[in-house]
């Protein structure tokens, strides 16, 4: 590379530096300099070539949480910036690395009334844990490691960068080039607890009758869950997570009560969230799904709150003892407290107390999940993966009719981050984008993508691009022409006087094969298990159209609809 460097090449050497692999966006005017850069200039970048800016951010979303490293998307000015936000506010709420960046109008012509025109740092403000639109080309290094630094330190999130026309053709010192090697990856700079609180924390467990630690997404993000493992199995405490908290632990492990709460959750784990006299939030936030709105703990509960994030300590729930800290690095430190005091005998009772709720659990389960009934029951379709996956398996899945079942039924016999579901937002036409994000951060692990025909219809123009780069990816659809969430809300807040919540039928395997992809509509039970095992082992993308009972006629894991 020459001494000479534009704006543009500077912004794709920072990514570079920083050992940014894959960038996934869609091209646009403002662009130009950027995309002539990304394909001019020797790096290690990939670029994958979106069909909507949403997807882009939500493929970067996929990829951070199974990589562990922040995700890239971009996007032009305008309608490219206005698309690519919820891809953005869904990583910053659910404490993921993402970096957005948008192209923008040339300084040169702010308040001239330019076509696409839109204050991107306004509107991005909100949404993002940092954000700027850089001024000067001079900015962009500087501005490149501060995105890197917010998003991979304290609490992660995503960051935004706005990158005007004109700058992109100004110069830039090759020499303001480098990158901190610690922000390639996050958590960065994890902090220590403080001097005693992993002791009181400690002391307040072991002084309870029955604690319950509840996990949240941050113990996987921090990377946590051998030492989680250790501290429940010795002081044999019961675990119980969010949605998003899933993978903290095994599913199948002694102490795993499963996913609690008003959705994913079911009466019976519900009953380890009641019984505890003191409750342990670990890298959870304690809201409104993971406590029911707050139904319990109740009021006067005992708390233990781990954290690295001190800004939701206390936020719902008055806190007896407060670690703010990295989770990993708080675990261990609890774990070599309890080594140094040869302490390791203490049982809670938790492997038998989680036996018998994931006993009764699996009892009503199996009524529904061995079903020969059409439309086929989603418990038959959530317990026919559970025999088909591979162990590393890497599932998505929208927040549909899909989510609640598998969180409350599927066992993940693995650790770590294997299930990724958009918790904090909710957006239809996540998971089938985010499942190509996922594939290409773990392109070993079988991906698979979960949603229903509403959601299909969001984003199913990017089978375009998982067909495009060959995705061994297989997605299914559960069908049941309605929006179904909210038309089994409409039967149970309002005596099911329904109101626009169904649509026309689709064939989305005849959608799906138009695109390329090999696919199959299931409609009998008997079918599904020789269509999904077919459709699994397939080397290349592939859909499953399952005709499935709608939601408000099941027995969804929904506490609100379980009354």
């Amino acid at each position: 590379m020459s001494n000479s460097m534009n704006g543009a090449q500077a912004m794709v050497a920072m990514l570079d530096a920083h050992k940014v692999e894959h960038i996934f966006g869609l091209c646009g005017d403002t662009s130009l300099p950027l995309y002539d850069a990304i394909r001019g200039e020797q790096h290690g970048i990939t670029h994958i070539l979106t069909r909507d800016e949403r997807s882009a951010s939500y493929m970067a979303d996929g990829y951070s949480r199974v990589t562990g490293r922040p995700g890239v998307c971009e996007g032009p000015s305008g309608g490219g910036a206005t698309y690519i936000l919820p891809g953005l506010i869904e990583a910053s709420e659910s404490s993921y690395a993402v970096l957005g960046i948008t192209t923008d109008i040339s300084v040169g012509t702010y308040g001239k009334y330019p076509l696409t025109e839109v204050d991107q740092e306004a509107m991005m403000r909100p949404l993002t844990k940092w954000n700027t639109v850089i001024k000067q080309s001079a900015h962009i290094p500087r501005m490149v490691r501060a995105a890197f630094r917010a998003m991979t330190t304290g609490r992660s999130g995503a960051a935004h960068l706005g990158l005007p026309y004109d700058i992109q053709y100004d110069d830039v010192d090759p020499a303001d080039v480098w990158a901190d090697a610690n922000h390639q990856t996050y958590p960065a700079y994890p902090a220590a607890p403080a001097p005693g609180a992993i002791e009181a924390a400690l002391e307040a467990i072991l002084s309870a009758k029955s604690p319950l630690i509840v996990c949240g997404g941050g113990v996987v993000i921090a990377g946590a869950e051998a030492e989680l493992d250790r501290l429940a199995t010795r002081l044999d405490v019961p675990v119980a997570t969010s949605i998003s908290g899933q993978g903290s632990l095994a599913e199948t492990h002694p102490n795993a009560v499963g996913v609690v709460g008003s959705n994913g959750g079911t009466d019976e784990t519900w009953a380890a969230m009641e019984n505890a006299d003191l409750v342990v939030f670990m890298g959870a936030r304690a809201g409104s799904t993971t406590t029911a709105r707050w139904e319990a703990p109740k009021p006067g509960s005992r708390i233990v709150h781990f954290d690295s994030d001190p800004m939701v300590i206390g936020a719902n729930y008055p806190t007896e003892v407060a670690v703010v800290a990295d989770l990993k690095l708080a675990l261990s430190a609890a774990n070599a407290i309890l080594d140094a005091r040869g302490q390791g005998s203490q049982s809670f009772g938790g492997a038998t107390a989680a036996a018998e709720i994931k006993r009764r659990k699996f009892e009503v389960f199996n009524i529904h999940a061995t079903s020969d009934a059409t439309p086929i029951r989603p418990e038959r379709v959530i317990a026919t993966l559970q025999k088909t996956l591979p162990d590393d398996a890497t599932i998505v899945s929208d927040p549909g009719t899909s989510c609640p079942y598998f969180s409350a039924y599927y066992q993940l016999p693995r650790p770590g981050r294997h299930f990724i579901t958009n918790r904090a937002h909710g957006a239809l036409g996540y998971a089938l984008s985010a499942s190509l994000g996922a594939w290409f951060g773990r392109p070993g692990s079988k991906v698979v993508g979960l949603m229903g025909d509403g959601s299909f219809g969001f984003t199913c123009g990017e089978l375009e691009t998982v067909c495009r780069y060959r995705a061994n990816i297989t997605f299914i659809v559960f069908s049941n022409s309605n929006f179904g969430w909210i038309k089994a809300s409409q039967k149970d807040d309002k005596g099911a006087r329904y109101h626009n919540v169904d649509f026309n039928r689709v064939d989305q395997a005849a959608v799906a094969a138009a695109y390329g992809v090999k696919s199959w509509k299931v409609e009998t039970p008997y079918d599904l298990e020789r269509v999904l095992r077919e459709a699994i082992n397939h080397d290349g993308p592939t859909l499953v159209d399952v005709i499935t009972q709608p939601l408000e006629e099941s027995n969804a894991p929904v506490r609100r609809w379980m009354g």
